[in-house]
């Protein structure tokens, strides 16, 4: 589609709704049925609770938010390494249980914006969302639109186990931080998730292996494994791109410091051109050698059960991972993490650190027919009861504190507290601008494959991402946005 046709105002919108994922909509019928398009003037005002439309229902301790006793509920969640076992069979029930003269529709899929793009489009959107997977919608884009509902009120508001503490201070600190664009909290994330290289303690301990803390002792590894005919180390060029470029942006945040990646997020000048991530860069693109050209080919879970059959070492990915491969994991198979190996002996944060943060974002949307009941669903979901059932479904711990004490953790989840314990205070922090701009983040992951199966150098990757960024920086049609910690 050209935008050499239609008035700035009208440029302003194609490029929103491209980002929102609504392209194939923007030239038929529904092209103007986003009521709050960006124009040449600047953004659209944000959407906040109050904007919400009134559910009509008397505000009290039990419920906080006034929703209508019988107002109807849909939730649309992805289906994808956390199943949906969580939401049919505990937060769904949770709602009812409160409100049992509301129906609740449950949508489960893989295909988020697929989905939902048309319903966005034509006004008719469901009341809570797990926005998440590959086929994510742009949550910048959304919130620039007007899309998205302002979760102050949620984290405000009481909270279920103990109503003298505001949800806010239930959780794992910097899980609002995480959800906020244009410094408002608009995501609720919720599962506490480490990232760094995961590996099957059993073959490692029949081997004679451990896992390396540096660069030179991951080359050697590689050596080894490649000796007894496993591939070293490898990821999902087809649709997981990110699970690498998550590495490369960990090792350079060891070497300089969390500063990095809050100046990627904030788009500071020539901040992927710093020496931190050409040496990162560069390491990795090393590691990159020992991967067989057809894993660019592979989505994630084809490559994750060839780890699972001991054809593979190293993986990189989240600790969703064990959950995910559950139905395909051999029982003498045991999930470890291990922290990304140290680049030099200079590295700011030691091998220990691993990045842990809040993710998994779930939204409420500023036009649905019930956004106090969607805000609802989310405080259920963050109460201890919601979180620990999800824990249970899934597999994974969410971000409510204490809500997954006492429960008999997987040997990956209990490799993942082990790695927490080691890291202490040496967490490498998130990044935002996956969530912010999603345009820039498609094009690390084309420039990740590019350099991990050998086709551009670290400089190269450097200069064509530090290009990317600055596109995305003087792209007037993209709201800025900022953070400090």
């Amino acid at each position: 589609m050209s935008n050499s046709a239609g008035t700035p105002g009208d440029i302003t919108r194609r490029q929103m709704l491209r980002r929102i994922g609504l392209t194939a909509l923007v030239a038929g019928p529904a092209a103007g049925l986003l009521s709050a398009c960006a124009t040449s003037s600047g953004p659209a005002p944000a959407a906040t609770s109050s904007a919400a439309p009134s559910s009509g229902a008397a505000v009290s301790a039990a419920n906080p938010f006034g929703v209508a006793a019988d107002a109807p509920l849909e939730v649309v969640i992805f289906k994808g390494g956390l199943g949906d076992s969580y939401a049919t069979e505990v937060h769904e029930p949770l709602y009812k249980k409160a409100f049992p003269k509301a129906t609740v529709k449950h949508v489960a899929t893989q295909q988020i914006a697929q989905t939902l793009q048309p319903r966005f489009a034509g006004g008719d959107v469901p009341d809570m969302i797990a926005n998440s997977g590959t086929d994510l919608m742009d949550n910048g884009a959304l919130q620039q639109e007007g899309q998205l509902l302002e979760l102050t009120e949620l984290w405000d508001a009481p909270s279920i186990d103990d109503p003298n503490k505001k949800v806010r201070e239930t959780v794992a600190p910097g899980t609002v931080e995480s959800g906020l664009i244009n410094n408002k909290p608009y995501l609720m994330n919720y599962v506490f998730s480490a990232y760094g290289l995961w590996y099957d303690s059993a073959l490692f301990e029949k081997n004679g292996w451990t896992p390396p803390k540096t660069f030179e002792e991951f080359k050697a590894f590689c050596e080894k494994a490649k000796a007894a005919n496993i591939t070293p180390f490898a990821y999902a060029g087809k649709n997981a791109s990110y699970y690498a470029y998550w590495m490369i942006l960990i090792s350079a945040a060891k070497i300089e410091g969390n500063q990095f990646l809050i100046d990627i997020d904030n788009l500071v000048d020539g901040v992927w051109k710093r020496d931190s991530l050409k040496q990162a860069a560069a390491a990795w693109a090393e590691i990159g050698k020992y991967m067989d050209k057809s894993f660019e080919g592979l989505i994630h879970t084809e490559v994750q059960t060839r780890q699972n059959q001991g054809k593979i070492a190293l993986y990189p990915s989240g600790s969703w991972l064990e959950n995910e491969q559950k139905s395909q994991t051999p029982k003498e198979f045991k999930y470890a993490l291990t922290p990304t190996p140290s680049v030099t002996a200079a590295d700011k944060l030691p091998f220990e650190a691993i990045r842990a943060a809040a993710g998994e974002a779930y939204i409420v949307p500023a036009k649905a027919k019930n956004p106090k009941g969607g805000l609802e669903y989310l405080r259920i979901m963050l109460s201890k009861e919601g979180a620990r059932g999800f824990t249970e479904k899934s597999g994974n711990i969410t971000v409510v504190t204490g809500a997954a004490d006492g429960l008999d953790l997987s040997p990956g989840n209990a490799s993942l507290s082990a790695a927490q314990t080691a890291a202490g205070a040496n967490i490498v922090t998130r990044s935002d601008f996956e969530n912010w701009y999603k345009e820039l983040e498609t094009e690390l992951r084309k420039q990740t494959n590019a350099l991990m199966f050998g086709r551009i150098s670290a400089e190269q990757f450097c200069d064509n991402m530090q290009k990317a960024a600055d596109k995305t920086k003087s792209d007037s049609s993209i709201t800025k946005q900022n953070r400090t910690v």
